[in-house]
Protein backbone atom coordinates (compact mmCIF):
# COMPACT_ATOMS: atom_id res chain seq x y z
CA UNK A 1 0.00 0.00 0.00
CA UNK A 2 1.53 3.54 -0.64
CA UNK A 3 1.75 6.09 1.81
CA UNK A 4 -0.93 8.55 1.66
CA UNK A 5 -0.55 11.30 -1.06
CA UNK A 6 1.95 13.76 -0.85
CA UNK A 7 1.23 16.97 0.66
CA UNK A 8 2.74 20.31 -0.85
CA UNK A 9 4.23 23.08 1.08
CA UNK A 10 6.35 26.34 0.59
CA UNK A 11 9.52 26.04 2.30
CA UNK A 12 10.12 28.46 5.50
CA UNK A 13 12.32 27.23 7.85
CA UNK A 14 12.77 28.29 11.69
CA UNK A 15 16.86 28.66 10.05
CA UNK A 16 16.04 31.22 7.17
CA UNK A 17 13.12 32.46 5.76
CA UNK A 18 13.19 32.87 1.90
CA UNK A 19 12.00 36.04 0.44
CA UNK A 20 8.87 36.64 -1.44
CA UNK A 21 9.66 36.68 -4.69
CA UNK A 22 11.28 32.70 -3.82
CA UNK A 23 8.57 31.56 -2.02
CA UNK A 24 6.44 31.67 -5.12
CA UNK A 25 7.90 29.55 -6.78
CA UNK A 26 9.59 27.21 -4.09
CA UNK A 27 6.38 24.78 -3.39
CA UNK A 28 7.16 20.99 -3.44
CA UNK A 29 6.19 18.11 -2.84
CA UNK A 30 7.89 16.74 1.02
CA UNK A 31 7.65 13.36 -0.05
CA UNK A 32 9.89 13.59 -3.25
CA UNK A 33 13.80 15.00 -4.11
CA UNK A 34 12.32 17.80 -5.96
CA UNK A 35 12.24 19.41 -8.30
CA UNK A 36 13.57 22.41 -6.40
CA UNK A 37 14.02 26.14 -7.41
CA UNK A 38 16.80 27.54 -8.93
CA UNK A 39 18.32 30.06 -6.03
CA UNK A 40 21.60 30.83 -7.60
CA UNK A 41 21.97 34.64 -7.79
CA UNK A 42 21.85 35.86 -11.20
CA UNK A 43 21.16 33.20 -13.34
CA UNK A 44 19.51 33.90 -16.09
CA UNK A 45 18.65 30.33 -18.15
CA UNK A 46 15.89 28.69 -18.65
CA UNK A 47 16.55 25.67 -16.04
CA UNK A 48 13.97 25.85 -13.20
CA UNK A 49 15.04 22.90 -11.44
CA UNK A 50 18.23 22.93 -9.17
CA UNK A 51 18.36 19.42 -8.47
CA UNK A 52 21.29 17.61 -10.70
CA UNK A 53 22.90 14.00 -9.80
CA UNK A 54 22.92 12.38 -13.17
CA UNK A 55 26.47 11.85 -12.90
CA UNK A 56 25.87 9.32 -10.03
CA UNK A 57 22.94 7.87 -11.54
CA UNK A 58 25.62 6.67 -14.93
CA UNK A 59 27.80 5.33 -12.10
CA UNK A 60 25.19 3.22 -10.59
CA UNK A 61 24.50 2.06 -13.95
CA UNK A 62 28.46 1.55 -14.94
CA UNK A 63 28.25 -0.69 -11.25
CA UNK A 64 25.20 -2.62 -12.95
CA UNK A 65 26.65 -3.70 -15.80
CA UNK A 66 30.13 -4.24 -14.39
CA UNK A 67 28.81 -6.80 -12.59
CA UNK A 68 27.15 -8.72 -15.42
CA UNK A 69 29.70 -8.68 -17.20
CA UNK A 70 32.23 -10.00 -14.27
CA UNK A 71 29.99 -13.41 -15.11
CA UNK A 72 30.46 -13.68 -18.89
CA UNK A 73 33.94 -15.44 -18.71
CA UNK A 74 34.42 -18.56 -20.59
CA UNK A 75 37.19 -20.36 -19.01
CA UNK A 76 39.95 -18.08 -20.38
CA UNK A 77 39.18 -18.05 -23.90
CA UNK A 78 37.95 -14.37 -24.00
CA UNK A 79 40.00 -13.02 -20.61
CA UNK A 80 41.51 -10.92 -22.71
CA UNK A 81 38.64 -9.20 -24.54
CA UNK A 82 36.80 -9.53 -21.52
CA UNK A 83 39.01 -7.71 -19.25
CA UNK A 84 38.98 -5.04 -21.78
CA UNK A 85 35.56 -4.80 -21.58
CA UNK A 86 35.03 -4.60 -17.90
CA UNK A 87 37.67 -1.93 -17.31
CA UNK A 88 35.81 0.34 -20.25
CA UNK A 89 32.77 0.35 -17.96
CA UNK A 90 34.87 0.39 -14.52
CA UNK A 91 37.64 2.89 -15.84
CA UNK A 92 35.49 5.00 -18.59
CA UNK A 93 35.55 5.03 -22.45
CA UNK A 94 35.55 7.97 -25.25
CA UNK A 95 32.53 5.63 -26.95
CA UNK A 96 29.31 5.56 -25.75
CA UNK A 97 28.73 2.71 -23.99
CA UNK A 98 25.38 0.48 -23.74
CA UNK A 99 23.67 0.10 -20.69
CA UNK A 100 23.77 -3.63 -20.21
CA UNK A 101 22.24 -3.38 -16.69
CA UNK A 102 19.38 -2.61 -16.39
CA UNK A 103 17.52 -3.29 -19.29
CA UNK A 104 14.25 -4.34 -20.39
CA UNK A 105 12.38 -6.45 -18.33
CA UNK A 106 9.01 -7.75 -19.54
CA UNK A 107 6.51 -5.07 -19.16
CA UNK A 108 9.52 -2.64 -17.24
CA UNK A 109 10.94 -0.64 -20.36
CA UNK A 110 13.82 1.37 -19.90
CA UNK A 111 13.88 5.04 -21.21
CA UNK A 112 18.00 4.89 -21.54
CA UNK A 113 19.57 2.41 -23.57
CA UNK A 114 23.36 4.41 -23.04
CA UNK A 115 25.46 5.54 -20.48
CA UNK A 116 25.54 9.24 -22.23
CA UNK A 117 21.97 9.21 -22.10
CA UNK A 118 22.23 9.77 -18.64
CA UNK A 119 25.96 11.30 -18.25
CA UNK A 120 28.99 11.37 -20.14
CA UNK A 121 32.30 11.19 -19.14
CA UNK A 122 32.02 9.10 -16.17
CA UNK A 123 33.71 6.43 -14.29
CA UNK A 124 34.45 4.42 -11.19
CA UNK A 125 37.89 4.32 -11.22
CA UNK A 126 37.96 7.93 -10.30
CA UNK A 127 36.09 7.71 -7.46
CA UNK A 128 37.04 4.31 -5.96
CA UNK A 129 38.46 4.62 -2.41
CA UNK A 130 42.15 5.82 -2.10
CA UNK A 131 43.08 4.15 1.00
CA UNK A 132 44.78 0.92 1.99
CA UNK A 133 41.90 -2.19 1.96
CA UNK A 134 43.39 -4.34 4.72
CA UNK A 135 40.74 -6.59 4.08
CA UNK A 136 41.92 -7.78 0.95
CA UNK A 137 45.55 -9.67 -0.03
CA UNK A 138 47.92 -6.82 -1.56
CA UNK A 139 47.66 -4.16 0.48
CA UNK A 140 46.14 -2.32 -2.23
CA UNK A 141 43.91 1.04 -2.88
CA UNK A 142 40.45 0.52 -3.53
CA UNK A 143 40.74 0.86 -6.77
CA UNK A 144 43.07 -1.39 -7.56
CA UNK A 145 41.46 -4.04 -4.97
CA UNK A 146 38.66 -3.42 -7.81
CA UNK A 147 41.02 -3.93 -11.18
CA UNK A 148 42.60 -7.09 -9.88
CA UNK A 149 39.14 -8.32 -8.95
CA UNK A 150 38.37 -7.52 -12.94
CA UNK A 151 41.41 -9.19 -13.90
CA UNK A 152 40.53 -12.21 -12.50
CA UNK A 153 37.07 -12.33 -13.29
CA UNK A 154 37.92 -12.52 -17.07
CA UNK A 155 39.74 -15.61 -16.79
CA UNK A 156 37.02 -17.40 -15.01
CA UNK A 157 33.74 -19.46 -16.09
CA UNK A 158 31.16 -17.47 -15.33
CA UNK A 159 32.82 -15.62 -12.85
CA UNK A 160 33.45 -18.31 -9.92
CA UNK A 161 36.69 -19.27 -9.30
CA UNK A 162 36.46 -22.71 -7.29
CA UNK A 163 39.96 -23.24 -6.73
CA UNK A 164 39.39 -19.73 -4.44
CA UNK A 165 35.48 -20.05 -3.23
CA UNK A 166 35.97 -16.58 -4.80
CA UNK A 167 32.42 -15.26 -6.92
CA UNK A 168 33.74 -12.15 -8.53
CA UNK A 169 30.62 -10.37 -9.74
CA UNK A 170 29.54 -10.47 -6.18
CA UNK A 171 32.68 -9.23 -4.63
CA UNK A 172 33.63 -6.87 -7.70
CA UNK A 173 29.30 -5.76 -6.85
CA UNK A 174 29.49 -5.34 -3.04
CA UNK A 175 32.91 -3.98 -2.35
CA UNK A 176 32.38 -1.19 -5.63
CA UNK A 177 29.06 -0.08 -3.89
CA UNK A 178 31.34 0.40 -0.73
CA UNK A 179 34.05 1.93 -2.43
CA UNK A 180 32.38 4.25 -4.81
CA UNK A 181 28.85 4.78 -3.48
CA UNK A 182 29.07 4.90 0.19
CA UNK A 183 32.43 6.26 0.51
CA UNK A 184 32.34 9.17 -1.77
CA UNK A 185 29.02 9.98 -0.07
CA UNK A 186 29.87 9.90 3.77
CA UNK A 187 33.37 10.53 3.70
CA UNK A 188 33.23 13.26 0.76
CA UNK A 189 29.91 15.17 0.14
CA UNK A 190 28.68 15.03 3.18
CA UNK A 191 31.76 15.75 4.91
CA UNK A 192 34.37 18.07 4.03
CA UNK A 193 31.75 19.52 1.59
CA UNK A 194 29.83 20.60 4.06
CA UNK A 195 32.48 22.84 5.58
CA UNK A 196 31.38 26.81 5.35
CA UNK A 197 34.35 27.19 2.81
CA UNK A 198 33.98 24.39 0.73
CA UNK A 199 31.70 24.55 -2.36
CA UNK A 200 29.82 28.15 -0.50
CA UNK A 201 26.06 28.09 -1.16
CA UNK A 202 26.41 31.98 -2.16
CA UNK A 203 28.32 30.90 -5.45
CA UNK A 204 27.65 28.54 -8.59
CA UNK A 205 28.80 25.02 -8.18
CA UNK A 206 30.77 26.00 -11.30
CA UNK A 207 30.40 28.55 -13.79
CA UNK A 208 27.26 29.11 -15.47
CA UNK A 209 25.84 26.08 -13.58
CA UNK A 210 22.27 26.67 -12.26
CA UNK A 211 22.39 25.14 -9.25
CA UNK A 212 24.90 26.36 -6.04
CA UNK A 213 27.92 24.44 -4.51
CA UNK A 214 25.83 23.02 -1.19
CA UNK A 215 22.80 22.20 -3.61
CA UNK A 216 24.96 20.00 -5.70
CA UNK A 217 27.13 18.92 -3.01
CA UNK A 218 23.84 16.92 -1.63
CA UNK A 219 22.56 15.94 -4.70
CA UNK A 220 25.19 14.09 -5.44
CA UNK A 221 25.18 12.31 -1.87
CA UNK A 222 21.42 11.53 -2.88
CA UNK A 223 22.24 10.09 -6.07
CA UNK A 224 24.85 7.72 -4.40
CA UNK A 225 22.55 6.60 -2.20
CA UNK A 226 20.79 4.74 -4.97
CA UNK A 227 16.44 5.72 -4.02
CA UNK A 228 14.39 7.04 -7.11
CA UNK A 229 13.55 10.77 -6.64
CA UNK A 230 9.49 9.13 -5.54
CA UNK A 231 10.93 6.46 -3.24
CA UNK A 232 9.25 7.84 -0.05
CA UNK A 233 5.66 7.37 -2.28
CA UNK A 234 6.07 4.05 -2.01
CA UNK A 235 5.96 0.74 0.73
CA UNK A 236 9.31 -1.22 1.23
CA UNK A 237 8.18 -3.75 -0.91
CA UNK A 238 7.15 -1.67 -3.66
CA UNK A 239 10.68 0.44 -3.57
CA UNK A 240 11.87 -3.37 -3.00
CA UNK A 241 10.24 -4.79 -6.07
CA UNK A 242 11.14 -1.23 -8.39
CA UNK A 243 14.91 -2.50 -7.38
CA UNK A 244 14.00 -6.11 -8.97
CA UNK A 245 12.20 -4.15 -12.05
CA UNK A 246 8.80 -6.43 -10.84
CA UNK A 247 6.80 -3.54 -10.30
CA UNK A 248 6.00 -0.96 -12.92
CA UNK A 249 2.99 0.79 -11.70
CA UNK A 250 5.30 1.43 -8.74
CA UNK A 251 8.47 2.26 -10.21
CA UNK A 252 6.48 5.00 -13.14
CA UNK A 253 6.32 8.11 -11.40
CA UNK A 254 5.28 10.27 -14.28
CA UNK A 255 3.19 7.62 -15.95
CA UNK A 256 4.92 7.46 -19.52
CA UNK A 257 5.48 3.68 -19.11
CA UNK A 258 9.34 4.00 -19.29
CA UNK A 259 11.21 4.22 -16.14
CA UNK A 260 13.61 6.31 -15.94
CA UNK A 261 16.37 5.97 -14.96
CA UNK A 262 17.83 9.42 -13.76
CA UNK A 263 15.02 9.87 -10.81
CA UNK A 264 12.51 6.44 -10.89
CA UNK A 265 14.89 3.69 -10.42
CA UNK A 266 16.01 2.36 -6.87
CA UNK A 267 19.65 1.13 -6.92
CA UNK A 268 22.57 -0.20 -4.89
CA UNK A 269 22.29 0.44 -0.76
CA UNK A 270 18.67 1.71 -0.91
CA UNK A 271 17.53 -1.26 -2.59
CA UNK A 272 19.18 -3.16 0.13
CA UNK A 273 17.36 -0.93 3.30
CA UNK A 274 13.71 -1.59 1.12
CA UNK A 275 15.09 -5.06 1.25
CA UNK A 276 15.79 -4.83 4.91
CA UNK A 277 12.78 -2.47 5.39
CA UNK A 278 10.02 -4.53 4.08
CA UNK A 279 10.57 -7.60 7.11
CA UNK A 280 9.02 -4.91 9.18
CA UNK A 281 11.68 -3.91 12.02
CA UNK A 282 13.84 -0.94 10.24
CA UNK A 283 13.16 1.69 8.33
CA UNK A 284 16.11 2.55 6.76
CA UNK A 285 14.84 3.34 3.54
CA UNK A 286 12.50 6.19 4.85
CA UNK A 287 14.73 7.66 7.45
CA UNK A 288 17.74 8.01 5.14
CA UNK A 289 15.65 9.83 2.05
CA UNK A 290 13.64 11.87 4.20
CA UNK A 291 16.88 13.58 6.09
CA UNK A 292 18.16 13.49 2.16
CA UNK A 293 14.95 15.60 1.36
CA UNK A 294 14.80 17.65 4.58
CA UNK A 295 18.33 18.65 4.13
CA UNK A 296 17.98 19.80 0.75
CA UNK A 297 14.92 22.02 1.56
CA UNK A 298 16.98 23.79 4.04
CA UNK A 299 19.88 24.46 1.51
CA UNK A 300 16.64 25.81 -0.49
CA UNK A 301 15.98 28.10 2.30
CA UNK A 302 18.72 29.52 1.95
CA UNK A 303 17.67 31.39 -1.04
CA UNK A 304 21.34 31.38 -2.62
CA UNK A 305 23.50 32.69 0.36
CA UNK A 306 25.99 30.81 2.48
CA UNK A 307 24.44 29.10 5.00
CA UNK A 308 24.10 30.64 8.52
CA UNK A 309 26.02 28.64 11.07
CA UNK A 310 22.67 27.26 12.95
CA UNK A 311 21.27 26.15 9.14
CA UNK A 312 24.69 24.20 8.34
CA UNK A 313 25.03 23.09 11.82
CA UNK A 314 21.30 21.25 11.37
CA UNK A 315 22.77 19.99 7.94
CA UNK A 316 25.54 18.23 9.86
CA UNK A 317 22.86 16.97 11.74
CA UNK A 318 20.98 15.32 8.85
CA UNK A 319 24.24 13.84 7.44
CA UNK A 320 25.09 12.56 10.46
CA UNK A 321 21.33 10.92 10.07
CA UNK A 322 22.28 9.44 6.66
CA UNK A 323 25.67 8.35 7.62
CA UNK A 324 24.71 6.49 10.50
CA UNK A 325 21.77 4.33 8.87
CA UNK A 326 23.52 3.84 5.49
CA UNK A 327 26.33 2.35 7.92
CA UNK A 328 23.81 0.35 9.66
CA UNK A 329 22.29 -0.83 5.81
CA UNK A 330 25.77 -2.79 4.96
CA UNK A 331 25.76 -3.88 8.53
CA UNK A 332 22.91 -5.88 8.12
CA UNK A 333 24.18 -7.41 5.06
CA UNK A 334 27.45 -8.41 6.85
CA UNK A 335 25.02 -9.79 8.95
CA UNK A 336 22.78 -11.50 6.92
CA UNK A 337 25.20 -13.21 4.57
CA UNK A 338 27.28 -14.56 7.96
CA UNK A 339 24.03 -16.74 8.39
CA UNK A 340 24.06 -17.88 4.77
CA UNK A 341 27.74 -19.10 5.12
CA UNK A 342 26.53 -20.70 8.39
CA UNK A 343 23.49 -22.24 6.44
CA UNK A 344 25.60 -23.22 3.41
CA UNK A 345 28.49 -24.98 5.20
CA UNK A 346 25.58 -26.89 7.08
CA UNK A 347 24.18 -28.02 4.15
CA UNK A 348 27.18 -28.86 2.29
CA UNK A 349 28.50 -31.01 5.65
CA UNK A 350 25.55 -32.79 5.42
CA UNK A 351 26.37 -33.63 1.46
CA UNK A 352 29.96 -34.98 2.18
CA UNK A 353 28.36 -37.18 4.74
CA UNK A 354 25.82 -38.81 2.66
CA UNK A 355 28.68 -38.59 -0.36
CA UNK A 356 26.25 -36.46 -2.31
CA UNK A 357 26.71 -34.12 -4.72
CA UNK A 358 28.38 -30.79 -3.67
CA UNK A 359 28.58 -29.02 -6.98
CA UNK A 360 26.25 -26.64 -6.72
CA UNK A 361 26.22 -26.22 -2.82
CA UNK A 362 29.89 -25.07 -3.04
CA UNK A 363 28.49 -22.79 -5.79
CA UNK A 364 25.97 -20.96 -3.89
CA UNK A 365 28.01 -21.02 -0.84
CA UNK A 366 31.07 -19.05 -2.80
CA UNK A 367 28.26 -16.53 -4.00
CA UNK A 368 27.06 -16.29 -0.36
CA UNK A 369 30.60 -15.43 0.75
CA UNK A 370 31.83 -13.22 -1.77
CA UNK A 371 28.36 -11.31 -0.76
CA UNK A 372 29.56 -11.70 2.92
CA UNK A 373 33.06 -10.67 1.91
CA UNK A 374 32.41 -7.52 0.01
CA UNK A 375 29.87 -6.22 1.99
CA UNK A 376 32.30 -6.25 4.84
CA UNK A 377 35.01 -4.42 2.61
CA UNK A 378 32.34 -1.67 2.03
CA UNK A 379 31.74 -1.28 6.02
CA UNK A 380 35.29 -0.41 6.20
CA UNK A 381 35.39 2.46 3.67
CA UNK A 382 33.07 4.51 4.89
CA UNK A 383 33.30 7.93 7.02
CA UNK A 384 34.63 6.16 10.55
CA UNK A 385 37.97 4.10 10.92
CA UNK A 386 36.21 0.91 12.68
CA UNK A 387 39.39 0.33 14.12
CA UNK A 388 39.36 -3.18 16.60
CA UNK A 389 36.01 -4.16 14.97
CA UNK A 390 37.01 -4.25 11.48
CA UNK A 391 40.14 -6.09 12.59
CA UNK A 392 38.16 -8.44 14.17
CA UNK A 393 35.72 -9.00 11.34
CA UNK A 394 38.37 -9.56 9.04
CA UNK A 395 40.11 -12.17 10.99
CA UNK A 396 36.96 -14.04 11.60
CA UNK A 397 36.04 -14.03 7.66
CA UNK A 398 39.57 -14.16 6.48
CA UNK A 399 40.87 -13.71 3.01
CA UNK A 400 38.70 -16.31 1.38
CA UNK A 401 36.44 -19.19 2.25
CA UNK A 402 37.41 -22.30 3.95
CA UNK A 403 37.44 -24.65 1.10
CA UNK A 404 36.38 -28.47 0.55
CA UNK A 405 40.16 -29.25 1.28
CA UNK A 406 40.37 -27.26 4.28
CA UNK A 407 42.46 -24.64 2.96
CA UNK A 408 41.78 -21.07 2.78
CA UNK A 409 43.47 -18.29 0.87
CA UNK A 410 45.44 -16.33 3.00
CA UNK A 411 47.41 -14.01 0.93
CA UNK A 412 48.63 -13.03 -3.15
CA UNK A 413 52.39 -13.35 -4.34
CA UNK A 414 53.80 -10.68 -6.23
CA UNK A 415 52.67 -11.50 -9.72
CA UNK A 416 49.42 -11.35 -7.99
CA UNK A 417 48.46 -15.14 -7.69
CA UNK A 418 46.48 -16.09 -4.27
CA UNK A 419 48.16 -18.40 -2.01
CA UNK A 420 46.75 -20.82 0.02
CA UNK A 421 47.40 -22.79 2.87
CA UNK A 422 45.46 -24.96 5.78
CA UNK A 423 42.42 -23.08 7.38
CA UNK A 424 40.45 -23.85 10.91
CA UNK A 425 37.89 -26.98 9.92
CA UNK A 426 34.26 -26.04 8.98
CA UNK A 427 33.36 -25.92 12.37
CA UNK A 428 35.04 -23.38 13.71
CA UNK A 429 34.24 -21.23 10.50
CA UNK A 430 30.89 -21.78 11.25
CA UNK A 431 31.78 -20.58 14.29
CA UNK A 432 33.33 -17.75 13.65
CA UNK A 433 29.77 -16.73 11.53
CA UNK A 434 27.63 -16.13 14.55
CA UNK A 435 30.53 -14.60 16.08
CA UNK A 436 30.14 -12.05 13.55
CA UNK A 437 26.71 -11.84 13.47
CA UNK A 438 26.89 -11.74 17.25
CA UNK A 439 29.80 -8.51 16.94
CA UNK A 440 27.80 -6.79 14.31
CA UNK A 441 24.62 -6.74 16.28
CA UNK A 442 26.27 -5.40 19.82
CA UNK A 443 28.47 -2.39 17.59
CA UNK A 444 26.18 -1.13 15.08
CA UNK A 445 22.33 -1.66 16.99
CA UNK A 446 21.18 -3.96 14.24
CA UNK A 447 17.06 -4.63 13.86
CA UNK A 448 16.63 -6.55 10.97
CA UNK A 449 19.15 -9.73 11.45
CA UNK A 450 18.23 -11.41 8.54
CA UNK A 451 19.48 -15.15 9.06
CA UNK A 452 20.20 -14.38 12.41
CA UNK A 453 21.95 -18.03 13.23
CA UNK A 454 23.23 -17.04 16.82
CA UNK A 455 21.00 -19.01 18.91
CA UNK A 456 23.11 -22.25 17.75
CA UNK A 457 26.49 -20.72 19.11
CA UNK A 458 26.49 -22.32 22.47
CA UNK A 459 25.49 -25.42 20.85
CA UNK A 460 28.31 -25.12 18.11
CA UNK A 461 31.07 -24.05 20.56
CA UNK A 462 30.37 -27.15 23.00
CA UNK A 463 30.80 -29.64 20.35
CA UNK A 464 33.99 -28.19 18.86
CA UNK A 465 35.31 -27.66 22.98
CA UNK A 466 35.83 -24.38 23.37
CA UNK A 467 33.58 -21.32 23.16
CA UNK A 468 36.71 -19.19 22.21
CA UNK A 469 37.85 -21.08 18.75
CA UNK A 470 40.69 -19.25 17.26
CA UNK A 471 40.60 -16.40 15.04
CA UNK A 472 42.18 -16.34 11.51
CA UNK A 473 45.63 -14.61 11.32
Amino acid sequence: MKISKSKVRVIALATGILSSSALATAAFSENTYGPFPVTVKGYSGSKTNSVSYTGQIARHVLHDSLKKLAGKGDGGGNAAALQAEMMSYFGGSDKNKAIIAPVDKGDFNIKQETVNEISSGKNLSGKSYKGAVTAWPGQMTGGEVLASMIAHAAKTNGGFDPSTGYNFPQLISKFAMGAVFYNQAVDNYLDEKLAADNKPNSKPYKDGAHYTGKEHVWDEAFGYWGAAAHSLNLSASENYEVAKMKNLSAADANGDGLIDLKSEMTFAHAYYASSFDKGGNTNYMSTVTQAFIDGRALITSANGENLTDAQRAQLVAYADVIGSNWEKVIAEAVFKYAGSVYKDITKLEGLMAENGDTTKAFATYGKHWGELKGFSMALQVGKKNLGETAVKMNRLIGYGPVLMNASQVTGVDSQGNFIKDEAQSWGEYKLHMLKLQSMLADQFGLAAKVNDQTANMADLADKLGSADSAEND
